[in-house]
């Protein structure tokens, strides 16, 4: 795609290139292992599966973060 292809994209309304990045997402997410995962995001999932073993009874029930969520 051509930098002139996205700068006519970014001209499409707001609702329009919301349309366009959920189809894009919905597609990336339907085979996830082929989005690339860059060094910093890989670092920060390894910490946190170590973080887990560490302490695997330190977790946040599913109601308690629909709760806080709920909250805000």
């Amino acid at each position: 795609m051509s930098d002139a292809d996205v700068a006519e994209l970014l001209k499409l309304p707001p609702e329009e290139r919301m349309r366009i990045a959920e189809i894009i997402w919905v597609s990336l997410a339907a085979n996830p292992e082929t989005v690339p995962l860059g060094d910093a995001h890989r670092a920060l999932i390894d910490e946190a599966v170590a973080e887990h073993e560490r302490n695997p009874d330190d977790v946040v029930s599913r109601d308690q973060v629909l709760a806080e969520a709920r909250r805000r």
